[in-house]
C-alpha cells in the first residue's frame, strides 16, 4: 500500500499522524482498492446478468476493500504518532509497527463482514475467509509500510547530505574570509608603512604636499577600517576606498599614475562584498603599472548589464607577464565569489589594446540585493 511520505522533520505526534492520514494518502488508498476491485470484477463480467449488476458488484467490492485499506492507514498513522513521542527502542518500534498492520488487517476484515452482512443476523463469519483476508492485507499493508519507511530513510539521508554540504560551504566561506583577512593583514601594513614614510619625507621637504597626503591617508583609513569589520559593503563605499587608495598612490608615483572612475549613480547603493574591487585595483597597480618606468593609467567602471552589476578595472600596463592573473589576491577573490554566488558570479581577465589587462567582475544584482 502506497502512502504519503511523512516529513523527516515531524517531531510531534499530531504532525506524524497528519502527515500520514491526510486526503492525499486516502486518495492513494482509494485508487489502490479500486484497482484491486476492478481486476477482481473483470472475472465476474462473463457471469453478470446485466452491466448494472456487474457495476454494482464492482462498487460493492471496492467499498469492502476500502474498509480494510483505510483501517490499515489509520492504524499506521496512529502507530507513527505514538512512536513520535520517543523512548522506544528499535525492536519495540518494529513490534509496534507489525502489531499495527496485523491488528488493522484483522479489524478491517471483521468490519467488512459486518458491513457486507448488515441486517442479516444469521450471517456466519467464516474463519478461513477471515484468516486469508487478514494475511493478504497484512502483506499488502506491510509492503506499503516498508516502502514508506525506506523512502523516509532515503529522504533523511538526502537531507543530511544537503545539510552537510551547506555546512561545508559555510566553512569554506569562513575559510575564504579568513584568507582574505590574512591577505589584508599582509597588504595593509606594507601600504601604510610606505605611505607614512612618504608623508614623513614630504613634511621634511614639501610640508603642504605632506599635509595633503596625510589627509588622503585619513580619508582612506576612514573608508577602509569599517569595511574590514563587516561582511558587506556597497559599491559607493568601495569606489570611495579605491579613489582614496589611488589618490595616495598618485601622490607617491607622481606622473607615473593617472586614473579615472566612472559609475552609474543609481548603482552606488548596490551591496558588494568588501575589498573585492580594491583587490583588483591593487593587482593592476602591482603587476601592471608599477613595474613600468613610465607607469600608466587605471580605469575603474561600474555599469548594469542584463540584470548584473559589471565592474571593470582596466590598465595599460605591461599585460600578462609574471603571475598572469594567478596571484593570491585574485585566487581569493574567485573563491570568495564562488562561495557567495556560485556560478552566477564570474571574474574574467582579458588583454587590453594596445597593451594592459582588463579585469571584469560580474555579480547578479538580485544576488546582492539591488
Amino acid at each position: 500500500m502506497s502512502l504519503t511520505l511523512p516529513s523527516p522533520g515531524a517531531t510531534t505526534p499530531a504532525q506524524a499522524f497528519v502527515q500520514l492520514f491526510n486526503l492525499r494518502s486516502i486518495a492513494v488508498v482509494f485508487y489502490l482498492c479500486l484497482a484491486m476491485a476492478t481486476s477482481r470484477a473483470l472475472g465476474w463480467l462473463p457471469d453478470a446478468d446485466t452491466p448494472q449488476d456487474w457495476l454494482y458488484s464492482l462498487v460493492r467490492f471496492t467499498r469492502q476493500t476500502l474498509i480494510t485499506g483505510l483501517a490499515i492507514l489509520l492504524a499506521v498513522a496512529l502507530a507513527e504518532a505514538g512512536l513520535a513521542r520517543g523512548g522506544a527502542t528499535g525492536r519495540a518500534r518494529a513490534a509496534v509497527r507489525v502489531a499495527a498492520v496485523l491488528g488493522a488487517a484483522l479489524a478491517g476484515a471483521w468490519l467488512r463482514h459486518v458491513v457486507a452482512n448488515w441486517g442479516d443476523a444469521a450471517a456466519e463469519l467464516k474463519p478461513g475467509w477471515l484468516v486469508s483476508t487478514t494475511l493478504l492485507w497484512s502483506l499488502i499493508g506491510g509492503i506499503g509500510y516498508a516502502l514508506v519507511l525506506a523512502a523516509r530513510a532515503e529522504q533523511q539521508a538526502r537531507l543530511a547530505l544537503l545539510d552537510a554540504e551547506a555546512r561545508r560551504e559555510a566553512l569554506q566561506a569562513q575559510q575564504i574570509e579568513a584568507q582574505l583577512s590574512a591577505l589584508n593583514a599582509q597588504i595593509e601594513p606594507h601600504f601604510l608603512f610606505n605611505t607614512l614614510a612618504h608623508v614623513k619625507r614630504l613634511y621634511e621637504t614639501t610640508p603642504e604636499r605632506g599635509r595633503d597626503m596625510l589627509g588622503r591617508l585619513i580619508a582612506y583609513l576612514r573608508a577602509a577600517l569599517p569595511n574590514m569589520r563587516r561582511g558587506a559593503s556597497t559599491l559607493g563605499d568601495e569606489l570611495e576606498l579605491v579613489r582614496s587608495y589611488l589618490a595616495i598612490l598618485q601622490m607617491r608615483m607622481g606622473e607615473r599614475l593617472a586614473f579615472d572612475i566612472d559609475a552609474e549613480p543609481a548603482l552606488l547603493g548596490t551591496p558588494l562584498p568588501p575589498m573585492v574591487l580594491p583587490t583588483l585595483v591593487e593587482n593592476a597597480i602591482k603587476h601592471g603599472l608599477a613595474p613600468l618606468p613610465e607607469g600608466g593609467r587605471i580605469r575603474v567602471g561600474a555599469r548594469r548589464d542584463a540584470g548584473a552589476l559589471v565592474l571593470e578595472v582596466a590598465d595599460d600596463g605591461r599585460g600578462f607577464v609574471g603571475s598572469g592573473g594567478s596571484g593570491v589576491g585574485l585566487a581569493n577573490t574567485r573563491a570568495r565569489l564562488a562561495a557567495m554566488f556560485g556560478a552566477r558570479a564570474a571574474l574574467e581577465l582579458e588583454a587590453a589594446q594596445p597593451r594592459g589587462v582588463v579585469a571584469r567582475l560580474r555579480v547578479p544584482l538580485t544576488a546582492v540585493g539591488a
